[in-house]
């Protein structure tokens, strides 16, 4: 199982690489229409922020650079924040992947350093602790779902912008 989130993490990079690969810099904060808000830079750092979560989760320290936590962190569904209007708060699309691949990175380290009977603890903290809940279940859908969800809305975005098929270039 443990392997199997670790190679969910390395798609996830290598696909949010490619869809994001031919996104100019004045794209990183632009919004095509009503519903596509979550602008690549956003998702970027949201992405970034739910794998810091994930790696405090699993036991580590949570960190982020300073000002994304403000900028990136929500608390999931129903959160009424939209991403901040004022683009040049945005880290630039190369500082957003390189801390993704970081987080991930600590991600990976910790699972494969902590115990079965860690991850198989009950979580009732976890806002969705009723459909999950253990720390497995917990990092299972942080790895995979959450990402996957904001992944698919970057691939919306590109939609948006007439720009091709990201995964089939896979």
């Amino acid at each position: 199982m443990i392997t199997s989130i670790c190679h969910q993490l390395d798609f996830n990079m290598a696909y949010v690489q490619e869809l994001v690969k031919d996104v100019v810099p004045k794209e990183m904060t632009f919004c095509p229409a009503k519903g596509l808000e979550n602008h690549p830079a956003f998702t970027l750092g949201h992405l970034v922020s739910g794998a810091a979560l994930t790696v405090k989760y699993l036991g580590g320290i949570f960190e982020l650079p300073e000002g994304w936590e403000s900028l990136f962190l929500r608390n999931g569904p129903g959160d009424p924040r939209f991403p901040e209007k004022d683009v040049t708060k945005y880290p630039s699309k190369k500082e957003l992947l390189v801390e993704l691949e970081q987080q991930h990175q600590k991600i990976k380290e910790l699972l494969h350093n902590t115990d079965i009977e860690r991850l198989e603890k009950e979580a009732k903290e976890w806002r969705f602790y009723k459909f999950m809940p253990n720390l497995l279940d917990c990092t299972v859908f942080m790895c995979i779902n959450h990402e996957a969800m904001h992944l698919g809305q970057l691939a919306a975005w590109r939609r948006a912008m007439g720009k091709t098929s990201a995964l089939g270039a896979l």
